[in-house]
């Protein structure tokens, strides 16, 4: 018997993009899923492609916010309303292949995990294919983790029962970093699911843009999740910059050498 996944998507000015996010959800091979589509007060028609396709199927439900908040607090909303075993991620412009759930349900329960990602590929605006795959380490660590995010919010899942909703941080960014942080506190290693099973949108205005923008939000994570005054602050961010600019390239290798 298969096991309910809650897929928290919030939404904000994306119906440029959300039918296909929604369609990549609808082809899953793995059939117990309950879509929670958040819209952030858009502007535009979002809120209404979601009615849509929450009318054509019920495992899709929406909601709408009253004024907006951000993803962190469109995440928490979303996750008051998930009633699933395993809670997983997708953004309004991110698409999963087919078989992503299936492939990582199993392999949690074969592996007897409570919390896995995988790798993931990464596409521009237009959804055209960079040719790049977003790798990991195979038994990645806490003190990996604590300086450089390896885990993509789009491929995620963890267990309810064992560790309850965690909700989310709701700083602007680095939300999914402090995320899986509280999680491998807790696990110490996760294992990610060892292939591309979701697609990244690379996209311009997007806050991850800003590499100056970037770094502020990081050294926030270190000062202000973390609790660690400016000095310790300064030097996890020395530690950071080691991580992004000469370790984690080396996950970062051409889709063709791991179809």
């Amino acid at each position: 018997m298969q096991k309910l996944v809650s897929i928290i998507t919030p939404c904000f000015n994306s119906e440029k993009y959300i039918e296909q996010t929604i369609q990549s959800v609808l082809i899953q091979t793995y059939e117990d899923w309950e879509l929670i589509l958040i819209d952030d007060f858009s502007s535009d028609e979002t809120y209404k492609i979601a009615q849509k396709y929450a009318a054509i199927d019920q495992r899709i439900r929406c909601f709408q916010l009253t004024k907006n908040g951000g993803a962190g607090i469109a995440r928490n909303y979303g996750l008051s309303k998930a009633t699933g075993k395993f809670i997983a991620f997708l953004d309004a412009d991110d698409l999963w292949k087919p078989e992503k759930l299936q492939k990582q349900v199993t392999f949690m329960d074969v592996n007897n995990l409570l919390f896995t990602f995988s790798f993931y590929e990464t596409m521009n605006e237009k959804g055209q294919l960079t040719g790049k795959m977003i790798t990991a380490p195979k038994h990645l660590k806490y003190h990996q983790l604590f300086f450089c995010n390896f885990i993509g919010n789009l491929t995620a899942i963890y267990d309810v029962d064992f560790f309850a909703k965690i909700l989310i941080n709701t700083s602007k960014k680095r939300q999914d970093w402090m995320l899986w942080l509280t999680i491998l506190k807790q696990i110490k290693t996760a294992q990610p699911t060892p292939e591309s099973l979701a697609y990244y949108r690379i996209r311009k205005a997007s806050l991850s843009s800003s590499k100056i923008d970037l770094l502020k939000h990081n050294f926030r994570v270190y000062k202000n999740f973390h609790q660690f005054n400016i000095v310790k602050s300064f030097f996890c961010m020395v530690g950071f910059l080691f991580t992004q600019l000469l370790i984690k390239p080396l996950y970062c290798i051409r889709s063709k050498q791991i179809d």
